[in-house]
This record gives structure tokens, C-alpha cells and sequence, in this order.
């Protein structure tokens, strides 16, 4: 991969302070530390952008956002894990609800259709700045969703109506070759455009959004591409007659989905110049379209949600569809073939994958459909490939993959050593999909290990047996680090080479807002005594280690950001708020409002970053690294140490 500092060749403001050989200290930190990958995770919301081309939400295809990809590049990072990208609605900014083929339009950067470039000009200098001017005040730090997603489609059909008027009139010009580009668009995407394209028409013409509440004449839009016994051939009829009808919107829709593809296309070349490896992230749930024009490939009856756990000790109400089981003997079609294509596209559009709740691949937790109570139903729930003989749940008996003899009925059936035992073939029936993904990837010139399995506080004997099979590993969390018990699965000494780990997730309060509750309590204390068994180069510098940290809380932050460097995991993940000293809260997982989702990159982040980081308000790469330099041992411990006191010597 080429090696640039940016496309304009001057020196950004991190190299200009500190010189361009901080980012090759830090790589060799990494080296020597056994780091493969050091991510930093943002959603699109997130990014920041220039002043005059925010339109009140982020997104990676501004300039702006682009910067922030070099900002990120030159402390050291080589990866960027992005959100899912899928198109959500205008009332539910969760990405995790969002399309499984569309991507967000809301991403678009609309200066790039007021320049020019590859699509023509398509889109007034006047409406683009009046959409700027007309933001919301606040929106550079908190992303306005249901502003962006309503002024975004407002520009969108002004630069459709500009290339359809122009086609019109035969007087394409320089947007001739975006006439060729999108005919072929529509032919390659044809088996998910035409699907997702219809269902916004439907939804105004049922007056909802959401299609089991369809009623009327005809019946058969809920059914449109799932027909039942004598359908198919009503349903063919119906399906081209409302192509014929919303032949306009269908063209808008793929219009604007052939800008979305072609922006993530240039940011992806982009990225493999810089040298960042690029990671979607591909969600459990399904999209309310998705769930309409996929049905036929999902179980009846059951819907998919999270069982009590540690970090959710009701459980969650997911009511995301299940792939039915039924359909696995034949993978070239059903909910296989549909996994397939889902991974097809991730491959071709990233250099690896995030797995979001994986669980739901391997033995996923499902509840009756149509309970009265929800909640109670998810908390009285199974596991569908475990459940042999439960009264409650007749049906699941047959998709069990164990016996009877197989369960540890003295524990609750969601937890992790409820199946106590599985025979290889039993591995295999459960490793399924999990096969699928890793033929996707070799398929497309990946490695297994590009696939990033988001495993949290649990971990069910049969996902970790599939885990095991393909040689991943999981997340740990070590800001949830239960301190008393060695055993923790989110304690730093416990991660394995091929895990993930990082303080926080999006998920979860910043490193830096837990750090005001310490200071609070004895927290802080037990945090410092920690740190120290694991920082400390010899037991004897332990004590003074832990007071160390326990009297600057500054410190001890750096301390827990360097104890995931000296953990065994080769995978390390940083969120964006940990890394730029940031309090505020990204997402409060079990709660809806305008506060998740948006929380964004402040526009001065360049300036506020080297001041806090001065401070040791923010994430200082190259201590965090001399830490935990001087906290390995072995073979190496004196080349560690010289690269420790070099990057020690860096200007804070």
C-alpha cells in the first residue's frame, strides 16, 4: 500500500508537531508488542465536517471526514472500524436497524455533487449552501438526524430531477457517463434494489411502515416476494405491475444508492493508499424491509432477542427475524444463499468484518412471536439448536442439534454451560453459517482472521466451539473487568493472540467519564492496584506503581488504555471518544432518543486533541505504549526498553 501524508502533501498537524517519525515509533511499539491490528472504531454520524459542507450529521466522504481518516492514520492507527451503513428511517437513527444491502444515502456528501468529479454536477451551489446555513444550531457536536435525513432527501431529488431532465432533453453532457454507470449499477443490484426500492411506495400507499399492518385490497403486497400455495403467479403480476407504477421511484432509489456505492468505493481506495485496513460491520438484525422482502427464508413463529446476561440482566426485546434452520441443507438458496450474498458484498466493500452478537449465527436466543408480553416472552426464551424437550417451547425440538444428555439443566438455559458437551459433527452442524462466511472470505481473498466477532459477557459452549474451530476470538471489555475474580472474561490477562480488546465500546460509557466515578469512590484505588500487577516491570516497583496512578487519575487513564497493549490479545480496539478524551455518551444501549447515535467528532479536534493530550486527557499513544514496553518482559525486554525511553522523549 502506498504510503502518503495526505492528498495535498502538507504535513498535518501531529507530524508538524512531533515530526514524521512518531508514527514509525509507534509502529514499532506495535511490532514488538505482537499488535497485528490497532483499530479505531466510529460510526457515520460521527465524523466531523468542514464548516461549509456540515449539513448537521457526519459522514466519511466529506473532506472532513476524510481529514479525520489522516488525523487518525498518522498517530499510529491501521484500521477503521466503521458502523453498520445500512439506510435507516427518518424516526430511528440505529444503525443496527438499518438495511442489509442498501447503503445509507444520508452518508452522501453532497459537495461532491455540487463539484463535479466522476457523477457531473448535479446539485445548485445555492441549494447546498442554503441546506448548510440551515442546520440546527449544536449539530457539529450532536448529530440532527431527522433534520439531515429530511434536507439529504430534499438535495437528492434536486440532483435526480437534474440528470432525469437533462436525459430527457438528450443534453447529458458531461453526466452521459453516469447515465452508463447506473443502467449497469441497476443490472448488478438488480436482486436487492427492485425489493428495497418497493417497499418505501408500499409503506405510503398502506399508510405504515411496517408491513404486517398492511391491510386492503390487494393482500398480497405483504406477501409480494414470500407468495403462499397458488400466489406465484398473482404475486409475479403484482410485482410488475408496481415496478410499471413506481417506475420514478425506483429510479430514484437506485440513483441514489449508485452515489452512496461510488463514494464508499473512493473512500475504500483511499484508505488502502493510507494504509488503513477497513472493517464494516455487519448486524445481527434485519431492516423492517428486509424482514418484508426476505420472509420466506426466516423461522415463523419465533423472533431473535438477547437473553438475560451481565450486561443486560432483563434481556433485550430484539424482534429481529431468525433464519429458519429448515432451509440449511441446500446453500444455494434460502437464508444460506442470503448470508452468502450479505457476505459477498461486505467482502467486496471491506477489508474485514465486524460480526455484530454473533450468538445469533450459532445458536441464536428466540421467544414466541406473538406474546402478549414481550419482554416476559424473551426472558422466558431458548435457545433454538439447544432446546430438545422444553416444555415451553414444543416446537424447537426440531432444529436440536445436542440430546437431552447434553444439558446442565442445574444452570438457566441461556447460560453459557447450559450444552455441556459436543461431538465434532455437532461442531460442524452448529458451525454452519460460520462455514458460509469463511468460504465468503477465502472467495474473496481474505483471511478468517479478518473476521471480527463482537462476543461479549457471554459466551455459550457451542459458539465457542465454533470460534474455536475457525481459531477466532472474541471481545474483552476490560472497562467491565470484574477486579475480584481472576477468571473474568474481561480482565486484560486473560485475553488469548486472537482476541479483541479494548476499554469501551459504543455501547458504553468513555474511559474518561468512568474516570470522574472513580475519583468518586474507592474505585480508583482498585483500578491503580490492578494496573499495577499488570504494568509494574518487577513486583517490586508494584507499590509504588499503584500510588502512582492512585494519585493522578490522568495517569491511571493512560495505564488502562496501555494494559491493553500488554495483554496477550494482538487486536486492539479504541472507540473514538476514548481516544479524544471526550465524556459524552454515544449510545445507551436499551433506550431510544435523540442523545444516541449522534454524538460527533468535535470540529476542532486537531487543536483540542494535542492540548488534552498534553494533559493526559486524551489517549498519548507513545506513553501508553512505553508502558506497557517496560511491562513486557522476555528475549526483547532491552530493545523494549530502548524504544520505550525514545517514545517516552516525545513532546507531549
Amino acid at each position: 500500500m502506498k504510503d502518503v501524508g495526505n492528498d495535498r502533501g502538507d504535513a498535518t498537524p501531529v507530524q508538524a508537531r512531533w515530526g514524521d517519525d512518531e508514527r514509525g515509533l509507534v509502529a514499532a511499539a506495535l511490532r514488538l508488542l505482537g499488535i497485528r491490528n490497532l483499530v479505531l472504531a466510529i460510526h457515520d454520524p460521527s465524523f466531523p465536517s468542514d464548516d461549509a459542507e456540515d449539513i448537521g450529521r457526519g459522514s466519511p466522504y466529506t473532506e472532513g471526514g476524510r481529514r479525520f481518516l489522516r488525523f487518525a492514520r498518522d498517530l499510529g492507527f491501521n484500521g477503521i472500524q466503521l458502523g453498520p451503513q445500512g439506510e435507516t428511517s427518518a424516526d430511528n437513527a440505529s444503525p443496527y436497524d438499518g438495511t442489509i444491502f442498501s447503503r445509507s444515502t444520508l452518508s452522501i456528501a453532497l459537495a461532491r455533487l455540487v463539484e463535479g468529479g466522476p457523477s457531473g454536477a448535479l446539485l445548485r451551489p445555492e441549494s447546498f449552501r442554503k441546506i448548510v446555513a440551515g442546520k440546527p444550531p449544536g449539530s457539529e457536536r450532536r448529530a440532527q438526524h431527522g433534520h439531515a435525513y429530511r434536507a439529504q432527501r430534499a438535495a437528492l431529488r434536486e440532483a435526480y430531477a437534474t440528470f432525469e431532465g437533462r436525459r430527457s432533453a438528450g443534453e447529458l453532457g458531461e453526466l452521459g457517463d453516469l447515465e452508463g454507470r447506473l443502467d449497469a449499477f441497476r443490472r448488478r443490484n438488480a436482486a436487492w434494489l427492485e425489493r428495497d426500492g418497493l417497499y418505501g411506495p408500499l409503506c405510503a400507499e398502506h399508510r405504515s411502515g411496517w408491513f404486517h399492518t398492511w391491510s386492503g385490497e390487494p393482500d398480497l403486497d405483504r406477501r409480494l416476494f414470500a407468495p403462499g400455495p397458488g400466489e406465484v403467479i398473482a404475486c409475479g403480476e403484482r410485482r410488475r405491475e408496481l415496478l410499471d407504477r413506481y417506475r420514478d421511484e425506483l429510479g430514484f432509489y437506485a440513483f441514489c444508492q449508485l452515489l452512496a456505492h461510488e463514494q464508499h468505493a473512493a473512500l475504500r481506495a483511499e484508505t488502502e493508499e493510507l494504509g488503513l485496513k477497513l472493517y464494516g460491520d455487519l448486524q445481527i438484525g434485519y431492516s423492517p424491509q428486509d424482514a418484508w422482502a426476505y420472509q420466506s427464508v426466516f423461522l415463523r413463529g419465533y423472533l431473535m432477542g438477547a437473553p438475560p446476561s451481565r450486561t443486560n440482566p432483563e434481556g433485550q426485546v430484539w424482534s429481529y427475524p431468525v433464519l429458519d434452520p429448515a432451509q440449511y441443507e441446500d446453500a444455494s438458496s434460502g437464508g444460506l444463499a442470503l448470508v452468502r450474498a450479505r457476505m459477498d458484498k461486505m467482502f467486496d466493500e471491506f477489508d474485514g468484518v465486524r460480526l455484530d452478537h454473533p450468538h445469533g449465527l450459532v445458536c441464536p436466543w428466540v421467544y414466541a412471536a406473538d406474546a402478549p408480553d414481550p419482554l416476559r416472552a424473551v426472558q422466558g426464551g431458548a435457545r433454538l439448536f439447544s432446546s430438545p424437550d422444553l416444555p415451553e417451547h414444543p416446537l424447537l425440538a426440531r432444529y436440536a442439534i445436542i440430546s437431552p444428555a447434553q444439558l446442565n439443566r442445574a444452570v438457566p438455559r441461556y447460560a453459557d454451560d447450559w450444552v455441556t458437551s459436543l461431538s465434532p459433527e455437532q461442531v460442524g452442524r452448529y458451525s454452519v453459517i460460520f462455514d458460509t462466511i469463511a468460504r465468503c472470505a477465502e472467495a474473496r481473498g481474505r483471511a478468517i482472521s479478518d473476521v471480527v466477532c463482537e462476543v461479549l459477557s457471554t459466551l455459550p459452549f457451542p459458539l465457542g466451539a465454533v470460534l474455536e474451530r475457525h481459531g477466532l476470538g472474541r471481545f474483552r471489555v476490560t472497562q467491565k473487568a470484574d477486579l475480584d475474580n481472576p477468571k473474568d472474561v474481561y480482565r486484560s490477562e486473560n485475553a488469548a493472540p486472537s482476541d479483541w480488546i479494548m476499554v469501551g465500546t459504543h455501547d458504553t460509557p468513555p474511559l474518561w467519564r468512568l474516570l470522574d466515578t472513580w475519583e468518586r469512590t474507592s474505585a480508583l484505588g482498585r483500578q491503580a492496584a490492578y494496573l499495577a500487577t499488570r504494568l509494574a516491570p518487577s513486583p517490586a516497583e508494584e507499590g509504588a506503581m499503584a500510588r502512582a496512578f492512585a494519585s493522578d487519575p490522568r495517569l491511571l487513564a493512560q495505564a488502562k488504555l496501555a494494559d491493553l497493549f500488554a495483554s496477550q490479545a494482538s487486536n486492539v480496539m479504541v472507540f473514538f471518544s476514548d481516544l479524544l478524551g471526550m465524556k459524552e455518551i454515544y449510545n445507551t444501549p436499551g433506550t431510544v432518543g435523540d442523545q444516541n447515535w449522534s454524538l460527533r467528532v468535535p470540529r476542532d479536534y486537531e487543536r483540542s486533541y494535542l492540548e488534552m493530550r498534553a494533559r493526559g486527557a486524551a489517549l498519548d499513544l507513545p506513553r501508553v505504549l512505553a508502558l506497557a514496553l517496560r511491562a513486557r518482559g522476555g528475549a526483547e525486554s532491552a530493545e523494549r526498553g530502548d524504544l520505550a525511553r525514545r517514545l517516552e522523549r516525545r513532546p507531549r
